[in-house]
């Protein structure tokens, strides 16, 4: 049976102007996309009346947490894709920091063989670069290539011998596959939990300063340009980072970089206080670092947009700004954040946002989903522009309640969410 999404509003890149469609999908997949003023024949399909609401393409989340296996009370695959199907994603990539450590074939099968079985949405696990994320040893990168890793990253910690990364490089780099790296010096962060800047200053804290980040970027950069590899830059935080990608970029080095919704809205100038629930690494940089990081997303120097969705419970984070984990939810609240914050203030267009979301960690990672085009999967979240709603942790799908952005009123919720023609969520 053929299944029609009617009386949607559908992004042109083209016109730059968004148009009424009607969407059918036969067999999984988008068969083609008529007028909206169009009477298509619907006789013996299904139908979904998008009621005027956008019709885009699934969001793709490149860099997420999914927790499971070893800390299902934080998350599991289960919660983690509903979470994330209810923020309109249909494609998420989890990232190995688990227990045990995804640095081995059979793990990378379980994560693959739960998301079949309790997942909603596609679940593309990476692989740890080196056994237990200790850097020490690297990991067996064919077998996991052959087991199902779409890349390589020891995320969570950064890889502090140049050499280790190197060779890295230089491995996935004869296997065709990519190095996503958190730059991060630690030499430069122990005992710190903010950044340098005015809230650690008033408080009387250690900060994490900005080159703590941007020395491994630099590193990084070098060493990409030596192997030829496709390095790929997590939640990139600072304006030296930027500067430092912009410049790799302009000389041919095979770099892609990502950033995050809440380095984009907050900085480290809006923490009310010792809330644990401000807390996640990269910190929230300076005024200067916020608008570094939008310039880099504007001008391309930064990809995509992934949310680092990172789960912890309520009793982890009531510990304190001190000694809570690092990390903040961000499934939910991703797509009405910057809706709300860039595009209804006009300083992006929809069709921007929606690039940065889905076409574009597509294009980063060799994707098939993304689009809207005959013959792409369909993969769709239908979203509602027009209504203002409060964050609401409560409601989560997701086990983590743990976000700076509870009560915000925001505009841009998803209403549904199809993964390969299939209706796998619905408000």
């Amino acid at each position: 049976m053929s299944l029609w999404i009617v009386n949607g509003i559908v992004w042109n890149e083209v016109s730059g102007e968004a148009e009424r469609k009607h969407i059918r999908i036969e067999n999984g997949l988008i068969a083609e996309l008529a007028d909206g003023d169009s009477n298509p024949d619907t006789a013996g399909s299904e139908i979904i009346d998008a009621g005027g609401k956008l019709v885009a393409p699934g969001l793709i989340d490149m860099h997420v947490h999914l927790r499971d296996p070893g800390f299902e009370y934080k998350e599991d695959i289960a919660s983690g894709t509903r979470s994330a199907a209810k923020g309109g994603f249909t494609t998420i990539a989890c990232m190995p920091n688990t227990r045990p450590v995804t640095d081995n074939p059979d793990t990378v099968k379980y994560i693959l063989d739960k998301a079949k079985t309790e997942g909603i949405v596609k679940v593309l696990p990476y692989a740890a670069i080196t056994k237990n994320e200790l850097g020490r040893e690297l990991t067996d990168f064919a077998a996991l290539k052959e087991a199902g890793a779409i890349g390589f990253t020891d995320d969570g910690v950064g890889v502090q011998n140049a050499q280790m990364m190197k060779n890295a490089m230089a491995l996935a780099q004869s296997l065709g596959m990519p190095v996503i790296a958190h730059c991060e010096d630690d030499s430069l962060v122990e005992g710190a939990a903010v950044t340098e800047g005015k809230f650690a200053e008033t408080h009387g804290l250690k900060g994490i300063p900005n080159e703590s980040e941007a020395i491994h970027v630099g590193r990084d950069v070098l060493l990409a340009e030596a192997t030829g590899v496709h390095y790929h830059v997590c939640h990139v935080s600072t304006e030296q980072s930027v500067r430092l990608i912009r410049l790799a970029k302009s000389i041919g080095v095979n770099v892609t970089a990502e950033v995050c919704p809440h380095h984009l809205v907050l900085s480290d100038e809006d923490i009310p206080g010792m809330d644990a629930n401000w807390k996640m690494n990269p910190p929230l940089r300076t005024p200067r670092d916020v608008q570094a990081v939008i310039e880099g997303l504007e001008d391309g120097t930064i990809d995509i947009i992934v949310t680092d969705h990172a789960p912890h419970s309520t009793e982890e984070k009531a510990r304190g700004m001190q000694l809570a984990p690092f990390g903040i939810v961000g499934f939910e609240t991703a797509f009405p954040l910057l809706y709300t914050k860039f595009v209804r203030t006009g300083k992006w267009t929809l069709g921007f946002l929606l690039k940065r979301m889905t076409e574009d960690p597509a294009r980063v990672f060799g994707l098939k989903e993304g689009s809207l085009a005959a013959g792409a999967p369909a993969d769709i979240t239908i979203i509602n522009l027009e209504v203002e709603r409060e964050v609401d942790p409560a409601a989560f799908a997701s086990k983590g309640t743990n976000t700076p952005f509870g009560g915000w009123k925001l505009y841009g919720w998803p209403a549904a969410t199809l993964v390969d023609g299939s209706v796998v969520w619905s408000e």
